[in-house]
């Protein structure tokens, strides 16, 4: 089953091609890692799949009606200051709006949602807490337990590990592939190309404005796509343990 489907987008900015008829299907149970130098155009790719920006192409979300889109897909944008003074239970709490309708209160099955997502990130014991006076970190958790609580098919997730300790960043990583176990899927956004490839089932690379390579690990980060898209070399091992990925050197 189809999740999200773009067909052809292409997204012109300020007089400036950013992205040119790129096409992407994303099935139930995937962990897809959109990966791509800075600029390659992640960022603008999954707004523009989700109606946020003006693109040309189709794409399957932004049809949708916006409360059907809201229960389709939940979005994480990579802005993640938090300025209202709420405590954590609260905040995560929100991500049940589109389940609920006009002047409907939350009900059991939201809070035991959003309880889902608290023990999932971690967070119980902060549930209390302002989130105004946590760390950056942690308002981070709080953010992707608000998507969690959202309990839709898809995330689109835009650099959600970053800012977070490298304990935090694998166990998120771990969050979102048991997801995908579970049936659902994510589309991440991501720098960590080791925790990229350990944990992403297919990797989409960005570059030149295109879609340059789509499909497991092994074979999008090779070492022609990382010397002419990070102008990296790396190595990059099977082991008994899973994928190590690790850069090594810069490449002119």
């Amino acid at each position: 089953m189809s999740l999200l489907r773009l067909s052809d987008i292409s997204v012109t900015l300020r007089q400036r091609t950013v992205l040119e008829r790129v096409s992407l299907e994303i099935g139930a149970g995937e962990l897809v890692g959109l990966i791509g130098a800075n600029g390659a155009g992640k960022t603008t790719l999954m707004r523009a799949a989700l109606g946020l920006i003006p693109a040309q192409g189709d794409s399957s979300l932004a049809q949708m009606a916006p409360r059907a889109r809201a229960k389709a897909a939940a979005w994480l944008p990579q802005a993640r200051e938090v300025s209202w003074p709420v405590d954590v239970e609260t905040l995560v709490t929100l991500g049940r709006i589109p389940h609920l309708g006009t002047g409907q209160p939350v009900g059991e099955m939201d809070r035991a949602a959003a309880e889902r997502a608290l023990d999932r990130m971690g967070l119980k014991e902060l549930r209390a807490r302002t989130v105004t006076r946590l760390s950056g970190g942690e308002q981070a958790r709080v953010l992707i337990a608000r998507v969690l609580a959202q309990e839709t098919p898809l995330i689109l997730a835009d650099e959600p590990i970053a800012g977070l300790d490298p304990a935090h960043q694998i166990s998120t990583m771990r969050i979102f592939r048991e997801l995908a176990a579970e049936g659902h899927s994510v589309l991440v956004s991501i720098h960590d190309l080791g925790l990229a490839a350990r944990h992403c089932t297919r990797l989409v690379l960005l570059g030149g404005h295109a879609k340059v390579a789509d499909g497991v690990p092994r074979q999008v980060l090779t070492p022609d796509n990382l010397r002419d898209h990070f102008g990296i070399c790396a190595h990059f091992e099977e082991t008994a343990q899973g994928p190590i990925f690790q850069a090594t050197e810069v490449v002119g």
